[in-house]
């Protein structure tokens, strides 16, 4: 009798346990993604949680989420980047003062676009495309020892590149040069 009461709490406790899973899941990619980043892992973890922060505090406003606005945040060592599409210089600077007083944002580089005609799905796809190439190309840079390319964050928005890492100089231009190329 006590071995189905066991096993009765275990299955009535099964869909609370959930949560459990997933900090044990998140735990393990950061774990992961911090095996090969010069940053350490408290960094690693602050700038994925002001990443979040940033977003959350852009979308709750109905300004950016109305009209084709598109703001994307990326953070690195500290470092903010906006970048996108938005319909006024208002808005630009309101996105950035949203983020510049999050703990643990040391700068916020904004690098949103101001326009009336915001970039669309398809565009978004092809930037996607052209994020995955060049973090493909950056497989290529073999010639410099220690150089590992996951060490470079990657984001293409409206056909521009974006390059955020720890690199030295030397890795830094060959970056540059493969993302022009």
């Amino acid at each position: 009798m006590q071995l189905y009461k066991r096993v009765f709490l275990l299955l009535a406790a099964l869909p609370f346990l959930h949560g459990c899973l997933l900090v044990v899941a998140g735990g393990a990619a950061v774990g992961a993604g911090v095996v090969h980043d010069r940053r350490d892992t408290s960094t690693v973890v602050g700038d994925r949680r002001i990443a979040f922060s940033a977003s959350d505090a852009i979308n709750r406003d109905r300004d950016f989420v109305a009209n084709d606005n598109y703001v994307k945040s990326i953070v690195y060592n500290g470092v903010v980047l906006l970048c996108g599409q938005v319909r006024s210089e208002e808005l630009k600077h309101r996105a950035q003062s949203k983020v510049e007083p999050l703990e643990g944002v040391q700068r916020v580089v904004n690098e949103l676009e101001v326009t009336d005609d915001p970039q669309g799905f398809w565009r978004r796809r092809e930037d996607n495309a052209m994020t995955a190439r060049v973090k493909t190309a950056l497989l290529d840079i073999t010639s410099m020892p220690g150089f590992d390319p996951t060490r470079v964050n990657v984001t293409a928005v409206h056909g521009v590149v974006f390059l955020m890492g720890m690199v030295s100089h030397e890795e830094g231009d060959a970056t540059v040069d493969v993302a022009r190329n």
